[in-house]
């Protein structure tokens, strides 16, 4: 048996995969990081700690 040559339209097809796949995956952990990033954010102003609360973005102090 003769081994065969592939043919340049199979390399094509592997990185139009490969690319789509590596498009694919950085949408996925963009979308993941947005979603993060919005949570922390519904978070920390849950706890009181967002910018409206006081110009420095702290809570006051609690010192008696």
């Amino acid at each position: 048996m003769t081994p065969t040559i592939p043919l340049a339209a199979d390399h094509s097809d592997l990185l139009r995969h490969l690319l789509l796949d590596t498009a694919l995956k950085a949408a996925i952990v963009a979308a993941a990081l947005t979603v993060l990033a919005l949570g922390m954010r519904a978070i920390w102003r849950r706890a009181g700690r967002g910018p409206r609360d006081s110009p420095h973005g702290r809570p006051p102090s609690r010192d008696l």
